[in-house]
């Protein structure tokens, strides 16, 4: 799948067009604090034709400083994108950053097209030659507030995308995800290497990460490879907060996301941010314990561990878990039976009836608690999307649902039905409300 990235310095509208291109807000399955972070990925479809987009916003300078932040962004996103969108401000024009942006793009040598934000007006329209100095020849003007020129850049983002006919896309996808170091790469390796696995290899979708199709108890399964991870000069060896850049396109592209820590190390403050990309996209999500072979008395330290993870995910505790050591190939077995659960669970379909009988027994349990005076009503509930579920409450009013209340009736669905390795998605609508 293409990749496009947006790069640009701070303020220039870079998520409010990430947000215009996806048709949606920013939206987070998991609110928790520590697990997720604002969403900087997504997929496109126009027209029949679907891209990766990126989003390197969140990067704040100094006033008059390019610092190092933008540095990388600019650097990685060059280097993980096949076409880069470089916005510019229509409204205060160009500087320095610009120019410094504008050098290094290059240098990579990447398709680009200039997007001049901000132009609202006949006025700043006609003063948009002045970016044709940045020496790029696609310029394109838009104005992300008031939603304007986004055809045209769709247009040209899309003019050498072919049609969606992709005969894989039906074929369960899953990708390998971690920092780096936590064994990856041995993780993939192992797997494919396993005797019930039949491995052929097939063209990559993206240039840096590897897709391999294989067959598994007679069912064909494709594994997307990132742990290709270079060390191509210090932004790759000292700034790891910017190395999920690679493993944003495999996510998006997955079904099911094996987040990968190291055993030896613990969880840290990164694996979480890495698990909450993975559920934030409504992905089936396994957590893998690697280096497990490191670890003395595997028994008693299992406990333990189980123990960590229910404090540590404490929001996210039907995640399947599952310890292994990829170098030495010791329970590996145990890992496909666990992303085709969390592969399934992503996508099935719960029958109406059975849904409004649980909801209608949990209310009766524990009504929902008076606001003001109202009380919560629940008319009715269905299944209204998968990867991930997705139930659809009709109630009296949805202001009066509390966080509280939406998380019990979340834990009621999940009693009765097997959820394993899946966030769902709970929607409330007023009643009549479309």
């Amino acid at each position: 799948m293409k990749c496009v990235c947006l790069i640009g310095k701070p303020n220039v509208g870079k998520s409010t067009i990430f947000n215009k291109l996806i048709k949606e807000k920013k939206s987070i399955i998991l609110d928790e604090a520590g697990i997720t972070r604002d969403r900087i990925y997504g997929k496109v479809t126009y027209k029949n034709k679907t891209f990766s987009l990126i989003d390197t916003g969140g990067i704040t300078s100094d006033i008059g400083e390019f610092n190092t932040d933008i540095k990388i962004q600019a650097e990685l996103g060059a280097s993980e994108s096949d076409l880069i969108l470089f916005v510019v401000d229509g409204k205060t024009g160009l500087d320095h950053s610009d120019y410094y942006i504008r050098d290094m793009l290059l240098k990579a040598g990447k398709e680009v097209i200039v997007v001049v934000n901000k132009v609202d007006n006949a006025k700043r329209k006609e003063n948009i030659y002045e970016f044709y100095e940045l020496g790029f020849p696609t310029i394109i003007s838009v104005s992300g507030e008031h939603n304007l020129g986004f055809n045209e850049l769709l247009d040209a983002i899309t003019k050498d995308i072919k049609e969606n006919t992709d005969i894989t896309s039906s074929i369960p996808k899953f990708c390998i995800i971690g920092r780096p170091n936590v064994g990856k790469s041995s993780l993939i390796n192992a797997l494919l290497n396993e005797e019930r696995t039949i491995v052929s290899n097939i063209a990559g979708t993206t240039r840096d990460s590897i897709d391999t199709l294989f067959t598994y108890d007679k069912k064909e399964y494709i594994a997307i490879d990132t742990a290709g991870m270079r060390k191509k000069g210090k932004i790759y060896e000292n700034i790891e907060k910017y190395s999920y850049l690679r493993s944003m396109r495999a996510i998006e592209e997955s079904d099911v996301c094996c987040v990968v820590v190291n055993a030896e190390e613990g969880i840290i403050e990164h694996d979480k941010h890495i698990l909450g990309y993975a559920l934030e996209a409504g992905k089936g999500v396994v957590l893998v314990v690697n280096k497990w072979d490191k670890i003395n008395n595997p028994n008693e330290a299992i406990k333990k561990w189980q123990q960590k993870i229910a404090s540590e995910f404490q929001f996210t505790p039907y995640i399947k878990v599952v310890f292994l050591s990829a170098l030495k190939k010791k329970r590996i077995h145990t890992l496909m039976p666990a992303i085709i659960e969390a592969y399934e669970n992503n996508s099935k379909n719960i029958p109406t009836s059975l849904l409004n009988n649980v909801i209608t027994e949990a209310v009766s349990l524990n009504a929902p608690p008076s606001f003001k005076g109202k009380r919560l009503k629940i008319y009715f509930v269905s299944e209204t999307g998968l990867k991930p579920p997705k139930f659809t409450f009709q109630v009296n009013d949805k202001k009066l649902i509390h966080f509280s209340y939406e998380r019990y009736l979340e834990n009621k669905i999940r009693e009765n039905f097997d959820l394993t390795g899946t966030p769902i998605i709970l929607q409330f609508k007023t009643k009549n409300e479309h």
